[in-house]
């Protein structure tokens, strides 16, 4: 390949590699279906890498037969340099087909046979899975999860229940497909889900909460105002039992979505995530994660709930405690802003004293040497300020850091 020039209309403008699957879009530019899938689809690019050009809503992908077969000739040409022709692409997947393959899944004998084919559909490429969307597939897979908690006992029911589960996920739905879900039966689906996360196998809980997730990205307050108790019972569930890390993170990201309306702090305080969230703590060292049980920790610890069962965990300020300055500046800051809560609405003599032995007031004053942000200075010079009384003159505190104290 590098003793041959190949043509430069033969090069993708976004991989400046040869192309093995060209195709044109409504710019008139040409590119390798896979790149320019990824752009769009992946990337959720609504422009042409080229011309900077907005793109149509609908956007299609014209193949450009006429320059695929000149590649292919000119491969073949020049074989002797070490080119090898590449096959003729598979073309892509149509709406008739779909829409053929969905009336045969409505036939029970059909159903899993016809659900499969369109699950290997969806794993080729973006390109199937916006077609799919389009063609309906969203709806008669949410008819499935949602019609099929009646027979939840019958034989066979789970494998056709987690198969439609894991393709409706698989489908990575753009934000119309996901608020369609949403309003669908008046959060009927919701509830299926949470169906799902508890009478459900762990693949299914997995998929059912990672679903959730991305609906909730695009949700209303409306729909989280109206979620019920049994509905955080299960996302802790999910969260206990450690199915997956990918499950993990996706429930603590549900909660967090959740938790800011309405009373949903208490429901979920209620539920019984902070003896979860404390102990995965202790032993999660992923960035990202912590800082999700932190602004989760922060949340709950708002409600007069969640700051009762985290001073009832015998490790709760501590490891609250420890991961300042150890996470990242956004862990510092929801950690302080926890200790603040728990400072100004639960600080009783013994808790007051319990922070001081467990190093909590040296990690404050040490927040006030170091660079960790202007808020999170603030927050932690007021909870010294609160308790000086009890504080100030302690010997617990080392004297390198006694000298921050804000009296």
């Amino acid at each position: 390949m590098e003793e041959i020039q190949i043509p430069p209309y033969f090069i993708c403008p976004i991989s400046l590699e040869m192309m093995k699957d060209p195709v044109t879009i409504s710019t008139g530019i040409t590119y390798d279906r896979e790149n320019i899938e990824k752009w769009i689809f992946s990337a959720k690019n609504n422009t042409c890498p080229v011309t900077k050009q907005s793109l149509t809503t609908g956007i299609e992908l014209t193949p450009n037969v006429t320059l695929r077969r000149f590649i292919q000739s000119w491969c073949t040409i020049n074989a002797s340099h070490g080119i090898e022709r590449f096959p003729t692409p598979k073309p892509p997947v149509s709406k008739p087909q779909i829409i053929k393959l969905l009336k045969e899944a409505k036939s029970p004998k059909m159903q899993m046979k016809s659900l499969k084919r369109l699950r290997s559909i969806a794993s080729e490429n973006d390109a199937n899975k916006r077609c799919m969307e389009s063609a309906g597939a969203t709806e008669f897979l949410a008819s499935i999860i949602n019609n099929s908690n009646e027979v939840f006992e019958e034989e066979g029911f789970m494998s056709t229940k987690d198969e439609a589960l894991s393709i409706l996920y698989q489908l990575k739905l753009s934000e119309q497909g996901l608020r369609s879900l949403i309003m669908s039966g008046n959060g009927e689906f919701i509830e299926s889900l949470t169906r799902v996360m508890q009478q459900g196998s762990y693949e299914s809980r997995a998929y059912a909460v990672m679903l959730m997730k991305d609906m909730f990205e695009v949700s209303t307050p409306t729909l989280l105002l109206s979620l019920k108790k049994e509905f955080f019972i299960q996302v802790v569930q999910v969260l206990r039992d450690g199915i997956s890390q990918k499950a993990t993170k996706a429930s603590l990201q549900v909660l967090v979505h959740a938790c800011p309306f309405g009373r949903n702090k208490v429901k979920a305080a209620e539920a019984g995530p902070i003896r979860v969230l404390v102990d995965l703590l202790l032993d999660s060292s992923e960035k990202r994660v912590c800082e999700l049980m932190l602004i989760l920790l922060d949340q709950l610890c708002q409600s007069a709930e969640g700051r009762a069962e985290l001073l009832n965990h015998p490790g709760g300020l501590a490891i609250v405690s420890k991961k300042i300055l150890r996470v990242s500046k956004v862990g510092s800051e929801r950690a302080i802003k926890i200790l603040h809560s728990i400072s100004k609405f639960s600080s009783t003599p013994s808790v007051v004293q319990e922070m001081l032995s467990l190093g909590v007031v040296s990690k404050l004053c040490l927040v006030l040497q170091v660079d960790c942000g202007s808020k999170a200075k603030e927050r932690a010079r007021e909870i010294l300020k609160f308790h000086a009384k009890a504080w100030s003159n302690s010997p617990c505190i080392p004297n390198n850091l006694s000298s921050s104290y804000p009296f």
